[in-house]
């Protein structure tokens, strides 16, 4: 799960993320067109996505504990730190795990004609099912348990009716919380077969972020993630997304730790033992200039172009780092 534009280097971070209110609503498609029609595929004549139709929030046992937001506009702001002890991390692991595996589950699932909605019950069912929540369900009212963001779609795609079609790239960003801790990741499938050019880029995505993985090191900058990624990324003439950033997590959804994805010497950082934080690049196909739906979460590529992200949840270790969100 993703962060918007970090705030300058000086200036209060609130470690938000999800609607943050750093965007202006209702720029989701471009002027003249028509809103969507709910009566049909919600794609438009180009096949660029339009907002589909949002089921019911499907409901979480009242066994299962609730992180501190659900329920209220936005999270109590969090004043711990991102560095942990061994039995915390073991617990960030075991969400990590859950979300992982839910992953795979919705993997399963994927074929043409599916709708996102049908993801989302898919993966909320498996977390409900191993008594974790699904972390944003109710941050900061988003509506669903899985981000599913399809082709154009950058991050933060509210599952809907939209069905997938052969050749569809999808994003599917899944956070567990258990144990009073979040594990987060996302990965970025084909749908069906899909061109070279879909493929190549779902893959050198996946190569960037283990590049930046790689980079990190105690005594480091957090800037190093950033410049291994857009480096690599730069070799294939891809958008590398600014607006978005990986972030820490843990006992908190979104702690205020910024690990921007570009070369951004201004964020300084040093990295620690112990600290976990998400890296998660988004890459283009095209530019780097975004739009939000007039839903406040749905954020696309002002050119259409497409995008894909990888992400891990991580901890540093003494050698580098140890990815907490495996199956």
């Amino acid at each position: 799960m993703i962060l918007p534009r970090p705030p300058d280097p000086g200036k209060d971070a609130d470690g938000c993320v999800l609607g943050s209110g750093r965007w202006s609503a209702g720029r989701g498609r471009p002027a003249g067109d028509a809103p969507p029609k709910l009566d049909r595929m919600p794609r438009d004549t180009h096949g660029i996505l339009t907002p589909g139709r949002i089921s019911a929030q499907r409901p979480v046992p009242a066994s299962i504990p609730r992180p501190e937001y659900v329920g209220k506009a936005a999270p109590a702001p969090y004043t711990g730190g991102d560095v942990y002890d061994s039995a915390t991390i073991e617990l960030i692991r075991e969400s990590g795990r859950i979300a992982s595996r839910a992953i795979d589950a919705v993997e399963a699932a994927l074929r043409p004609g599916v709708t996102t909605d049908e993801l989302d019950r898919v993966a909320h069912e498996y977390l409900v099912a191993h008594d974790a929540y699904p972390s944003t369900l109710g941050y900061r009212g988003f509506p669903k348990s899985v981000c599913t963001s399809v082709n154009e779609v950058i991050c933060h795609g509210i599952p809907d009716d939209t069905e997938l079609v052969d050749g569809d790239l999808i994003n599917i960003d899944i956070t567990a919380f258990a144990n009073g801790v979040h594990g987060d990741l996302n990965r970025t499938f084909v749908v069906g077969e899909g061109s070279t050019e879909t493929h190549d880029l779902v893959d050198r995505t996946r190569e960037a972020l283990r590049r930046g993985i790689k980079a990190v090191a105690p005594g480091r900058e957090v800037n190093v993630i950033g410049r291994a990624i857009e480096s690599y990324a730069k070799r294939f003439g891809y958008g590398v997304v600014r607006d978005y950033t990986g972030h820490g997590v843990g006992r908190a959804f979104h702690s205020g730790l910024i690990i921007p994805h570009y070369d951004a010497p201004q964020y300084d950082d040093v990295i620690e033992v112990g600290m976990v934080f998400t890296i998660e690049p988004m890459l283009t196909l095209g530019g780097i200039e975004a739009d939000i739906w007039s839903d406040g979460w749905t954020v696309t590529t002002r050119d259409k172009s497409r995008t894909a992200q990888f992400e891990h949840t991580l901890v540093v270790t003494e050698r580098g780092a140890d990815i907490l969100t495996l199956s």
